[in-house]
């Protein structure tokens, strides 16, 4: 009829409710089943969650993860830094699983001072007992497990009255009156300060405890891990036959820089930016041993030791580090001299120019017709089995320390075209440069 709203719904089913049983509307039974009801979407929604949640890990190269795990086996802080969502909080997660350890999760910027360095408890007569300091629950509960990774998320944004109390935490490992085991980790995570919820720069005292790992993002893990695979990460196998031989090398590499270049003991960098990050001193060069010791006996790329030397010293004093260990690594010149064959050359081009050098060198500091002739065999062999271009400069060397009663060997003629080609080359730049700058 006219002014009547007519539902073009079909009439609701009647529905009778068990004695006992409310009825649920909206709720249908299982097919098969009338009456009984169905699994909740909320259900659903929880099997469909862990489906997303199912991932597994793979074996995989990853400078970065493997930084991280050298680090952590050596019980040094760490800190990473990198921007929003990059991934810092996920990996810290994933290491926990792969490595069995319980991860604690510490908001530093939420907490109070006192959440670090102790709750003052009154007892029964302070006067005479004094008053403690309490620690947190999470701090118990730490300790009690006796073993796991502390996290230290957005570090950055912590007051500096909250990072001054973190720094008995992160040197001495202390919170209130407990001392964590040597079983747990301290690992924490920052944002740069352009970037940070309200952030500040780290003071010097709290930056210089850490190791600073700068996290960036691969394309290709980040794809693979969203199709459910993620890098695997593993502690470091430490070889116990190199343990004796890591420490020297560690020692010796830190101390010969020192020796040669004090200045660089103790430089507190002039920007407040940089004095937020890694720095030289004192504390940093020993947490630089021991990781330059573990590193040898792991047996580590050279890549991975540079992240870990440049994140405890900074990268000017971390690079200088790692020149002189190319120059410890360089085989003995008089071994070379003793078997040119037999004592494998370096790799790397700049390397094995150096070694050779200084069998040149040593020539001149002790110039015998036996020794010249070996020297001249050891570049042929680099010859061989190299660049020839890296003999040219110590090939000329060479021949100028001839003394006038010794022979010419036969070996000289194999570098000769060698030499001369290369100064070709030289003329021909030289013409080339001169008629350049004679256009102008």
């Amino acid at each position: 009829m006219p002014g009547t709203i007519t539902s073009a719904l079909p009439a609701a089913t009647s529905t009778t409710a068990t004695p006992g049983t409310a009825a649920t509307p909206g709720v249908s039974g299982t097919p098969g089943a009338p009456g009984t009801p169905g699994p909740s979407q909320l259900d659903v929604a929880g099997e469909l969650l862990a489906l997303l949640r199912d991932t597994t890990t793979e074996p995989r190269p990853d400078l970065q993860l493997e930084a991280l795990t050298l680090t952590v086996a050596a019980d040094l802080p760490v800190l990473l830094w990198g921007e929003p969502g990059i991934g810092k909080t996920a990996a810290l997660t994933q290491l926990a699983d792969s490595l069995g350890l319980p991860l604690t999760t510490v908001i530093a910027s939420v907490h109070e001072p006192s959440d670090f360095s102790g709750l003052p408890v009154v007892g029964d007569d302070p006067a005479e007992r004094g008053v403690p300091m309490a620690p947190p629950q999470w701090a118990v509960r730490l300790v009690e497990a006796g073993r796991g990774l502390l996290f230290l998320d957005e570090l950055s944004t912590a007051p500096p009255a909250v990072q001054a109390a973190l720094l008995r935490l992160v040197l001495e490992r202390r919170i209130g009156t407990l001392r964590l085991p040597p079983g747990i980790r301290i690992v924490a995570a920052a944002n740069p300060r352009s970037s940070a919820a309200d952030g500040w720069e780290l003071s010097p005292p709290l930056a210089n405890r850490f190791v600073h790992l700068h996290w960036t993002h691969d394309p290709e893990v980040v794809v693979r891990g969203l199709g459910g695979t993620w890098p695997r990460a593993t502690l470091p196998r430490l070889d116990p036959e190199r343990l004796t031989t890591a420490v020297d090398r560690a020692r010796r590499a830190v101390c010969g820089l020192l020796t040669g270049r004090p200045a660089l003991v103790h430089r507190l960098p002039s920007g407040e930016a940089r004095r937020g990050g890694a720095w030289p001193s004192p504390r940093s060069w020993e947490m630089t041993v021991r990781l330059v010791a573990f590193a040898t006996a792991a047996g580590t790329s050279r890549d991975v030791l540079s992240l870990l030397v440049r994140g405890a010293v900074g990268d000017g004093p971390g690079l200088e580090l790692l020149a002189a260990m190319d120059r410890l690594d360089l085989p003995d010149p008089e071994a070379l001299l003793a078997d040119p064959a037999g004592v494998p050359l370096p790799e790397r081009g700049d390397l094995r120019q150096a070694a050779l050098e200084a069998v040149v060198d040593a020539v001149h500091r002790r110039p015998e017709r036996s020794r010249w002739d070996a020297a001249w065999a050891l570049l042929v062999h680099a010859m061989e089995t190299g660049a020839p271009d890296l003999v040219v400069v110590p090939a000329t060397t060479l021949a100028g320390l001839r003394r006038d009663e010794w022979d010419v060997p036969e070996s000289i003629e194999r570098l000769a075209g060698v030499v001369e080609l290369s100064r070709r080359a030289d003329r021909a730049h030289a013409r080339v440069t001169g008629a350049a700058e004679g256009r102008r």
